[in-house]
């Protein structure tokens, strides 16, 4: 019997708020950030082919890490790997994906989910996403993956739900894009705002459908390409075509103007690996709530901070508490981590003092 579930893998982007680690030519989803052995893309693919058919697995990428790819994933097949001629937003990758699966299977699920983030509980996780593809199958709505937040942050986005203790799946009411802190704060105490984790599942005809009712004029421009999909003559029609494509979010362009979403709160541990704080809450830290990563670390009244160098290098600390030092060949950062939301700035302030390549 034919498996009609399939799941894609986000993975264009930079990771610019993990610089100077993460770069351009090398970003982190292709990087072992939390020293467990393998790279964030390797074990986003791990996790879900323990259930979906590994042949049934793309991954959206840029065409400038289609070596990085093979080179990680080597079990994946060049058909699988779905990429961008230039970089753009979510919501055309998505859309593209979303026609290469059609093509091939009119019937599929698409299960859509970011190249880095770090999830502990993977028997929970399967279980809620066979939930969701089950749901998707007699649903022409959008399900999206809700995350009970643990405090106020304000580099996520919230869904706005009503919490019912007799259901799993519920109407998503609001999206709010990132609040200031009293406005996240808000939400924590009313109880029904829920993190949103950026995981989708849907019926691909549904999605296909959302696309040709809110952003019409992707949707044709890519539908020219229906004939050349899954053949030699794609990658001829992206180049063409793709750069024309809208450079916007899946979120903005779709999730927050649908009337037919769903949200699920997360039966699994969760965290978007977003911030160099997110990646500590992940890792041991020393008496002094020091965390160290790749570096022989001698500390001296320091307390608070993260560490990463290259190669293992030496690092004395004196009298420093709650910063970040964090070093790649280059670049060597040295910021409190209450500016860590600033670190995009300061990447774009250093690559256009110093140069492109440093990004």
């Amino acid at each position: 019997m034919k498996n009609h579930d399939y799941a894609v893998i986000m993975a264009g982007g930079v990771g610019s708020r993990f610089w100077p680690v993460s770069k351009q030519t090398n970003p982190k989803q292709f990087q072992d950030i939390l020293g467990c052995g393998k790279t964030l893309i390797q074990t986003t693919y791990n996790r879900l082919s323990r259930f979906i058919p590994p042949s049934n697995i793309y991954i959206l990428t840029n065409e400038i890490y289609e070596s990085l790819v093979k080179e990680q994933l080597p079990e994946v097949t060049p058909e699988q790997i779905v990429m961008e001629p230039v970089m753009r937003n979510t919501a055309p990758c998505i859309l593209l994906a979303a026609m290469k699966i059609f093509k091939r299977d009119a019937a599929a699920r698409m299960l859509v989910a970011p190249s880095d983030h770090w999830i502990q509980t993977e028997a929970n996780f399967q279980k809620d996403m066979k939930m969701a593809l089950q749901a998707s199958e007699d649903n022409q709505s959008l399900f999206t993956f809700g995350v009970r937040p643990c405090f106020p942050n304000t580099g996520y986005g919230y869904i706005e739900y009503q919490p019912d203790e007799t259901r799993t799946i519920f109407n998503a009411i609001r999206f709010t894009e990132k609040p200031d802190f009293r406005t996240a704060q808000r939400f924590i105490y009313s109880g029904n705002y829920l993190w949103n984790s950026g995981i989708f599942v849907w019926k691909t005809s549904s999605i296909l459908a959302k696309f040709k009712t809110y952003l019409p004029e992707m949707f044709s421009l890519f539908s020219k390409g229906r004939n050349v999909f899954n053949t030699v003559k794609e990658k001829s029609f992206l180049i063409a075509n793709y750069h024309l494509a809208e450079n916007i979010s899946i979120d903005f362009g779709i999730i927050e103007k649908s009337k037919h979403i769903k949200v699920i709160p997360a039966g699994f541990s969760w965290n978007d690996l977003g911030t160099w704080g997110s990646l500590q809450d992940e890792l041991p830290h020393d008496i002094d709530h020091n965390t160290v990563i790749n570096s022989r670390f001698i500390p001296n009244e320091a307390k608070g901070n993260i560490i990463r160098t290259e190669n293992k290098k030496v690092v004395y600390i004196e009298g420093l508490r709650d910063y970040m030092i964090l070093e790649n060949q280059e670049v060597l950062l040295i910021i409190p981590k209450n500016k860590e939301q600033e670190i995009k700035q300061i990447r774009q302030n250093v690559m256009s003092t110093h140069g492109l390549h440093l990004g």
